[in-house]
Parts: C-alpha cells; structure tokens; sequence
C-alpha cells in the first residue's frame, strides 16, 4: 500500500462556496477547490503527494493514517433516561435496542449531513 493511501480524501459539494471542497480529515484542511469533483480530488491527491514529500524531506513523521478500517462498535454512555426511552422505543417497534439505535442513527446521518 502507498503512503497516499492511508489517508482518507474527501471531495464534497460545499453550499457555501458553490464548488467542490477536498480536504483530509485530521491533517489538511480544504485546500483545493472547482466545479469538476473528478478534477478536485485529482488536485487533491497531488498536494497529498506533495505534502508527504515534504514531511519526508524535512524528515518530520507523517500523521496518522486515517483511512483505517471500522469494526462497526463503539460504546456510546448516554442518559439513564434516555436509555430507558429508547430500550421502550425498540420495544414497542419489536426491535433490539442496537438495531433500534442503529437505523435511527443511519437516518439522521443520511437525510441530515453535518454542515460546517
């Protein structure tokens, strides 16, 4: 695997600049931008390269790779109560609490992405 490709690179419509945004979380911020997401993440993959060459240069350690693999759990600690509301939520809807929580999750996620 190539240095590149242990980081995460995220090309998204930005609302407030009317383009294309790349970036790469924990490391580079947005850097490059356009109207052809193809072309952004091309842009963006260069100054990756470039950036790795001048870590390397200045002999400086890259940061952590952030295109790491998921295992899909986590433990999440919440309220008392609102653990209680969900357990009788999923209850009601015949459902785990995990599997309650889960697609809860997955729709907010997906019809309300995180604005900067």
């Amino acid at each position: 695997m190539k240095e590149k490709d242990q980081y995460l690179k995220i090309v998204e419509w930005s609302e407030e600049d009317q383009c294309y945004v790349g970036s790469i979380p924990g490391w580079i911020g947005k850097c490059c931008h356009g109207n052809d997401e193809k072309k952004v993440y091309a842009q963006l993959c260069k100054i990756l390269d470039e950036w790795i060459e001048i870590y390397k240069k200045d002999k400086r350690p890259l940061p952590a790779p952030t295109n790491k693999k998921y295992s899909g759990r986590f433990v999440l600690r919440i309220d008392r109560d609102l653990h209680k509301v969900l357990a009788i939520q999923a209850s009601n809807e015949g459902e785990s609490l995990n599997n309650f929580v889960s697609k809860k999750l997955t729709k907010m996620v997906y019809t309300n992405p995180l604005r900067e």
